[in-house]
């Protein structure tokens, strides 16, 4: 209950800045359906746009943009939203707070996005020596996970760290005044703070704390009606082959993915080049590590309970973009 009532202004604060198309309404009036995507900064709307996989959709889409996933997810659960694309671990708060969601779709990516920085200068060499010091993370987010992995691995409590839960535009803003001593950070942001911050990386995405998971999750009211669990299955079709699409179409995915956030090319380039999310079975692999990442969450005392991940899984669209 504490994390569901955690989750809720989360909601609130995100609502303030939900970015619809502006034609949901007429859309409904109409008889078309609506599907409602959430999503983040340079996600799944750019991504599609730049493959060219929008036209020709017998629905319409109307998209709403997130700092972060957690509140995305809270966003599903209070049918805000129909679906949406989230990092490794905020389906495990999600579960954790109960919420009315269900995991559709998987996909990975391998590379060093996901990462532990320390600013140029710093004396923190290697991971054992976080110890006592003062990391940024977002709550409930991938890069939570992956800290909470290396605390685990190099033997240091979560006790023994002070985790100063920030967003990742306030975050960045903390690092480069060094009022914090690391950042658990992800894609585009480690790139931006390596290239223009001259931060360094003592952790990444290729130290196996990372399972590099990410997932499309769909709220059960939406999965439960045909017309809108129709439209997911063709919008998650046509993100599978965007996916593919950015794995061999590196700089043009990049350029317009600059274009779309206002990176710094050189930054987009370089994010791009650390690998693109590509589509991969849900299958019991992925729900293993998952439960193993909120078993850690669990013991650490970060969340209430033990978390059954497997019982947030929906399949139906399993061979869906095959």
């Amino acid at each position: 209950m504490k994390l569901r009532k955690a989750l809720l202004p989360l909601l609130a604060v995100s609502a303030l800045a939900l970015a619809g198309c502006g034609s949901g309404a007429s859309a409904a009036s109409s008889g078309q359906v609506v599907l409602k995507v959430g999503d983040q900064k340079g996600g799944s709307q750019a991504l599609l746009q730049a493959a060219g996989l929008l036209d020709g959709t017998s629905y319409k889409i109307e998209w709403s943009t997130f700092t972060s996933g957690p509140p995305l997810l809270e966003a599903a659960n209070a049918n805000a939203i129909d679906i949406g694309g989230v990092g490794n671990t905020p389906p495990i708060f999600s579960a954790a707070a109960n919420a009315k969601i269900a995991i559709v779709q998987a996909g990975q990516k391998n590379g060093p996005g996901d990462a532990i920085l320390v600013p140029g200068d710093s004396p923190i060499q290697k991971p054992e020596q976080l110890k006592g010091k003062t990391i940024a993370v977002a709550q409930g987010s991938s890069a939570h996970g992956q800290l909470l992995t290396v605390l685990n691995k190099y033997g240091i409590a979560v006790s023994d760290v002070k985790v100063n839960y920030l967003q990742p535009s306030d975050a960045y803003a903390a690092f480069t005044q060094n009022r914090v001593d690391a950042w658990a950070i992800w894609d585009p942001y480690t790139s931006q703070a390596l290239l223009q911050a001259h931060a360094r990386s003592i952790v990444n995405g290729t130290s196996g704390t990372a399972n590099g998971y990410s997932f499309q999750v769909a709220g059960k009211t939406a999965l439960a009606d045909p017309a809108k669990a129709a439209a997911i299955k063709d919008y998650l079709a046509r993100l599978t082959k965007a996916q593919q699409w950015s794995d061999s179409h590196k700089d043009a995915w990049a350029a317009a993915w600059s274009k779309v956030t206002g990176l710094d090319p050189a930054v987009a380039k370089a994010a791009v080049d650390n690998g693109a999310t590509l589509p991969i079975p849900l299958d019991d692999k992925v729900i293993a590590s998952e439960q193993q990442l909120a078993d850690a969450f669990t013991a650490a005392k970060v969340i209430p309970g033990k978390v059954a991940f497997a019982d947030f899984v929906d399949k139906q669209y399993e061979s869906t973009g095959s």
